[in-house]
């Protein structure tokens, strides 16, 4: 491995875990497109599809610790939301980290494109009001959060990603949580799904470990970082950065599908 395969994959893990912690996302929404697609394109690698989820999985659990540690304080943490919600994603992302092995490279990335596309069109629905509830008023259906946390559970656990991409949108639209409660805890519950699809990935050996550990040292730098930068920025151009993030994402994987 050269110099060039080592920059180029911690400066993509950089940017993804960056993001991850400012929008309370896991980072695969990032770099699952980017392994699969700027390695090849520079020369430095040729990841699968199967290698690419592993690796992400890997990387969003280490991003997300990061992130959570960063909103450890301030009331942000919702930890009802991150019982019911994480206990679910974790079991649908340990069944669908484990179902992956019986899926072809094409179906792994329709499974991702189709989870993009859902949360594009959540995200561009208004939320009007939502970030005007004080954070220790805030209630939600702890049942139809749970089986939704199940669903996406599953789809994460396939592309190796934490879910929260999909659980964002969902905890903004559907559960009316407020911004930057559900930018921390959409962290924690994502930790808590990352556990769950990157075991199912490290038993059913789609880990490469190389590219692996050093997309970890990428997020222990920059989760926090952008955790940092999430606070100080407004709750509308967080959920825009992240509307314009996921359409992006889910346009290159569409077009790649078809």
């Amino acid at each position: 491995m050269d110099i060039e395969f080592i920059i180029t994959i911690f400066l993509i893990g950089f940017i993804g875990s960056y993001i991850s912690g400012m929008l309370g996302v896991g980072g695969s929404i990032i770099n699952f497109p980017m392994l699969l697609f700027i390695p090849t394109v520079l020369g430095v690698a040729n990841f699968s599809s199967h290698e690419v989820s592993g690796i992400t999985a890997i990387q969003v659990f280490f991003a997300t610790i990061g992130g959570v540690w960063a909103y450890r304080k301030g009331g942000y943490l919702n930890k009802t939301l991150i019982a019911y919600m994480g206990t679910s994603i974790l079991i649908g992302s340990f069944i669908g980290g484990f179902g992956s092995t019986h899926m072809t490279e094409g179906g792994i990335n329709v499974v991702y494109g189709i989870l993009a596309l859902i949360a594009v069109l959540m995200m561009f629905v208004p939320k009007k009001g939502i970030d005007d509830i004080p954070l220790d008023e805030v209630v939600f259906n702890k049942w139809i959060a749970a089986f939704l946390a199940l669903i996406v559970g599953i789809g994460a656990g396939i592309v190796g990603a934490g879910g929260a991409f999909l659980l964002v949108p969902i905890m903004l639209t559907v559960l009316k949580i407020p911004t930057r409660m559900t930018i921390a805890s959409s962290l924690a519950i994502t930790f808590i799904s990352s556990i769950g699809s990157a075991a199912g990935k490290i038993m059913t050996g789609q880990v490469e470990y190389f590219p692996a550990l050093i997309m970890v040292a990428a997020s222990l730098i920059a989760s926090p970082l952008g955790a940092h930068s999430g606070k100080k920025m407004n709750t509308k151009v967080l959920q825009m950065i992240l509307a314009l993030l996921i359409l992006v994402t889910s346009v290159k994987i569409w077009l790649n599908i078809l």
